[in-house]
C-alpha cells in the first residue's frame, strides 16, 4: 500500500469519526435547546387563540450558530487537482467584447473537435499540474496561468522547437540565461520543471509589474512576442483611442491567438462534461518529493537506492542531460512522491553506494531494453532460476519498472 492510499484512508477514517461527532453534539445541542424553550405547565385553558400563536412564535427553538454552521464544518477540502485548480479560475466570469469572444470560441470548437488531443496532453501533465497549480495559487495568480504550458509545450518537459525553445515554458536560451537557468552539457535548468516553473512565473509578474500596471494578459503577450513588440502596439491602440489592453492590439499572429487559445481550455477544464472531455484522475498532493543533494549521484545509483525505475527518475527529471545529478549545476532531485522518507534522508546524506549495493544484491528492476538472458549475465545466475524464481509465465513480455528478485527469497 503507498504512503498515498495509507493517507487517504486515515483521512476518511478520521473525516468520519469528526462527522459522527458533530452530529452527536449537534443533536445533544438540539434537544438542549428544545428542553430551554419548553411552555411552562401553569399556562391557562383560557388563552386566546393569538396569544397562543404569539407564544408559539416567541418559544419556537432557533437554531444555534453550531447548528447553523453544522454543514459548513462538513465542507472537506478537494482531493482533485482539477477541482482546486477550477477554484483558482480568475477570468472565466469576464466578460468579452462579442469580437474576443469569437475568438476565444473559435479555439473552444478547434479544441473539442479532437478530444483525443485534450486526453492526450492532460495526461501528460499528471505528474505537474497539482505542483504548479500550488506555485501559480501562492502567489495569488489566476489559475488559468497553471494552463501556459498547455499552449506552450503540451506539457512535455522535453519539449523542444525549431527556434531553439525549450520546456514545459519553452524559454528561449538568451531570456533562460537572462533569468539564471543554468545550461551546460550536462544540465539545461529550461527543461527542469520546478525551476524553469519558478522563472517563468517571477518573469509573468516581474513584467507585469514594470510594464502593464500588473496587467497579467499583456504580460503572456509579451511573454510570447517581447515586450518591445507589444509595448509598440499598445501605444498605437492608444493613439487610436483604445484603452489599449490585449483584445484592443494588433500583434504577430501567433500572439493573437495565445490569450484566446489560454482562455478557451481553460472554459473546457472549467467544464469538461459540457465539451465531451474526459480528464484523468490527478491528486491534489504534488507527485513528486524534492530530494536536496549536496554530492553527485546517478540516476542509476539513485534508482537502485530508492527502489524507483530508472525511467521514472529520468522523467521527473529531464533537465538532467548525461543520466545524473551534479550539484554545481542543480542541486534538486524529484522523485515519486510514495518513496519512503527515511530512504530519502539517506540519499541527501549521501549514503548511496552502501544502500544501492545492497539493494542490488537481492532485486532488480527492469528497465526498457532489458531481456532475462541478460540480467541473469549481469548477475551471475541461471535464466530458469530467474524465470522460476519470479513465476514469469513469458519470458519475452518483462514489462518497464517489473521488479524481479534475483534470490528466490
Amino acid at each position: 500500500m503507498t504512503y498515498r492510499t495509507i493517507r487517504q484512508r486515515l483521512m476518511l477514517s478520521a473525516g468520519s469519526t469528526v462527522i459522527m461527532g458533530l452530529m452527536l453534539a449537534a443533536a445533544a445541542s438540539s434537544q438542549a435547546s428544545a428542553k430551554g424553550y419548553e411552555t411552562p405547565s401553569g399556562s391557562s385553558s383560557a388563552t386566546s387563540t393569538s396569544a397562543l400563536s404569539t407564544q408559539s412564535s416567541a418559544t419556537q427553538p432557533r437554531p444555534t450558530p453550531f447548528q447553523i454552521h453544522f454543514w459548513e464544518a462538513l465542507e472537506l477540502e478537494p482531493q482533485d487537482a482539477w477541482t482546486t485548480l477550477r477554484k483558482s479560475f480568475q477570468w472565466q466570469e469576464k466578460s468579452l467584447s462579442a469580437e474576443a469572444q469569437a475568438r476565444v470560441d473559435e479555439w473552444i470548437e478547434h479544441y473539442r473537435s479532437s478530444p483525443e488531443n485534450i486526453a492526450t496532453i492532460t495526461e501528460r501533465a499528471t505528474p505537474w499540474l497539482a505542483w504548479i497549480s500550488q506555485q501559480v495559487s501562492e502567489r495569488g495568480l489566476p489559475g488559468e496561468v497553471a494552463l501556459i504550458p498547455f499552449v506552450e509545450s503540451s506539457f512535455d518537459p522535453g519539449a523542444r522547437s525549431h527556434r531553439g525553445a525549450a520546456g514545459l515554458w519553452q524559454f528561449m536560451p538568451n531570456t533562460g540565461d537572462a533569468l539564471g537557468l543554468v545550461r551546460n552539457g550536462n544540465y539545461d535548468g529550461r527543461l527542469d520543471v520546478v525551476t524553469s516553473t519558478e522563472a517563468a512565473l517571477d518573469y509573468l509578474e516581474m513584467q507585469a509589474d514594470q510594464w502593464y500596471e500588473g496587467d497579467l494578459m499583456l504580460s503572456l503577450a509579451a511573454y510570447n512576442a517581447g515586450a518591445g513588440t507589444v509595448n509598440n502596439a499598445q501605444r498605437q491602440a492608444q493613439g487610436q483611442g483604445l484603452n489599449g489592453d490585449y483584445w484592443d492590439l494588433t500583434l504577430p499572429y501567433e500572439t493573437m491567438q495565445y490569450v484566446p487559445k489560454l482562455k478557451a481550455i481553460a472554459t473546457i477544464i472549467n467544464d469538461p462534461e459540457q465539451y465531451g472531455v474526459s480528464l484523468p484522475e490527478i491528486h491534489v498532493d504534488p507527485a513528486f518529493a524534492k530530494v536536496q543533494l549536496a554530492h553527485a549521484v546517478s540516476l542509476s545509483e539513485a534508482s537502485q537506492m530508492l527502489d524507483v525505475s530508472q525511467t521514472a527518475l529520468a522523467e521527473l527529471n529531464p533537465g538532467l542531460l548525461n543520466g545524473s545529478i551534479d550539484p554545481r549545476s542543480a542541486q534538486t532531485l524529484l522523485v515519486p512522491e510514495e518513496v519512503d522518507s527515511q530512504v530519502l534522508a539517506q540519499l541527501s546524506r549521501g549514503n548511496v553506494s552502501t544502500i544501492a549495493q545492497s539493494n542490488s544484491n537481492t532485486t532488480h528492476r527492469v528497465e526498457r531494453g532489458d531481456s532475462l538472458s541478460a540480467i541473469a549475465a549481469r548477475y551471475n545466475i541461471d535464466q530458469q532460476d530467474l524465470i522460476r524464481w519470479n513465476a514469469i509465465a513469458s519470458p519475452g513480455a518483462l514489462q518497464p519498472g517489473q521488479l524481479l528478485t534475483l534470490s528466490g527469497r
